[in-house]
């Protein structure tokens, strides 16, 4: 599998498969590429060209003390595009990967993107402030950092079930997607994995979203016990201009791996609806 360098030399490892348009994923964290494999498959197979990437410090990506923020995400980002040579491309983020991609959009403008998926996307800001009341109180990113900083492996396994909803009542669990999910975040370095609780929780990303001029899709679920849906999609999809919001009721966070068919089909509509219209358009 390839690797794209980075402005700063840093190796950024990404999977590449299947040929036509491109769909580039960007993941949520603690974890990696590996989390969209249901979509990576599904979409190559259906005749899209998949691509997606290790964040730096996650997964198979080289591992920096320093520079594990959204400005050098979105820039590792943008060197993973122009080293696959990604044009007309569907960029889908998930959490943090979607303040990833909105802020790939801001920084490095939409020249290279077709149309945006977000996916329990943590923009506008997920921080409870003055004037994002509906936001998360700043205890609870530093209780993750606690988790995280003393006993990752035990907070990682723990934070897989609400994540995928899986501590409510009746719910089915997978210890198949709880084990991946665990190993994933194992995967994450240490200081990667603790920076990064800054950068999905206290980035702004309201001036990103309203640079956004491609077809939009947010899907969130509004069980979502990671990133509430009022502090999130109910606000974002409102500051880009034509997107739509699709509710998932009674869904979790992490939404595309606990129901993949219906979240590939929702996400394949919009797609190849958009592109209908363009063709139409044109």
């Amino acid at each position: 599998m390839p690797f794209a360098t980075a402005k700063d030399g840093t190796k950024i490892f990404y999977k590449d498969g299947g040929s036509g348009q491109p769909i580039v994923f960007s993941h949520g964290w603690p974890l990696n590429a590996d989390a969209w494999d249901a979509q990576f498959l599904h979409f190559g197979r259906r005749g899209y060209r998949v691509i997606a990437h290790d964040r730096r410090g996650h997964g198979r990506s080289e591992r920096t003390w320093d520079h594990n923020d959204m400005d050098t995400y979105a820039d590792d980002l943008a060197a993973v595009m122009e080293a696959a040579n990604v044009k007309d491309a569907i960029l889908i983020g998930h959490s943090t990967g979607g303040g990833e991609i909105a802020h790939y959009a801001g920084r490095h403008g939409t020249s290279r993107i077709a149309k945006m998926v977000f996916v329990g996307a943590v923009p506008p800001l997920m921080l409870k402030t003055a004037s994002n009341p509906e936001g998360t109180p700043k205890e609870v990113f530093d209780s993750i950092r606690q988790g995280v900083s003393t006993n990752p492996a035990q907070f990682y396994r723990d934070l897989s079930l609400p994540f995928y909803g899986f501590n409510r009542d009746g719910a089915a669990v997978s210890e198949g997607l709880r084990d991946a999910f665990w190993s994933q975040s194992m995967m994450c370095a240490i200081k990667a994995a603790y920076d990064c609780i800054h950068e999905f929780s206290e980035v702004d990303y309201t001036e990103d979203l309203k640079k956004i001029d491609k077809p939009a899709l947010f899907i969130h679920g509004d069980d979502d016990q990671i990133v509430p849906i009022a502090a999130a999609a109910e606000k974002a999809y409102k500051l880009v201009k034509g997107s739509e919001l699709k509710v998932y009721p009674g869904a979790p966070h992490g939404l595309a791996q606990t129901m993949p068919e219906r979240f590939n089909n929702d996400v394949a509509t919009f797609i190849e609806g958009a592109i209908r219209m363009s063709a139409a358009g044109a």
